[in-house]
């Protein structure tokens, strides 16, 4: 069953993305934007925790699971450092895949050449 929550959780955000940018003139980086501060705001109010403990890795690997990560690390150090725990705990979560992104890009353009 948790196979079938994953899939219904992330083919939900799916739907979502290509009906908001077939009846819009909003671009993927727009879409993308949005579905990370949703991500956010459910985290703030503590609906995504819920969805996460539904859909199970479902949740974590959609656009918005980004905020959820982002909001959560810095309200978590911003409960033992104050104001200055927001800046700290921001990326404590996400660094290993933005850094991995960053590295991974890196070796992609060294291998590959770009079209015109």
């Amino acid at each position: 069953m948790n196979y079938v929550n994953a899939f219904l959780f992330c083919g939900l955000v799916c739907v979502i993305a290509q009906i908001i940018l077939d009846n819009t003139k909003l671009t993927p980086g727009h879409v993308t934007t949005i579905f990370v501060v949703v991500g956010t705001f459910l985290d703030v109010f503590n609906f995504y925790d819920k969805f996460v403990l539904w859909a199970g890795g479902g949740a974590l690997v959609p656009i918005t699971s980004f905020g959820h990560l982002l909001i959560h690390g810095a309200l978590a150090k911003a409960a033992n450092f104050g104001v200055m725990g927001l800046s700290l705990g921001m990326f404590d979560l996400v660094s290993s895949g933005v850094i991995a992104a960053i590295f991974f890009s890196f070796l992609f353009s060294l291998a590959f050449k770009p079209r015109d």
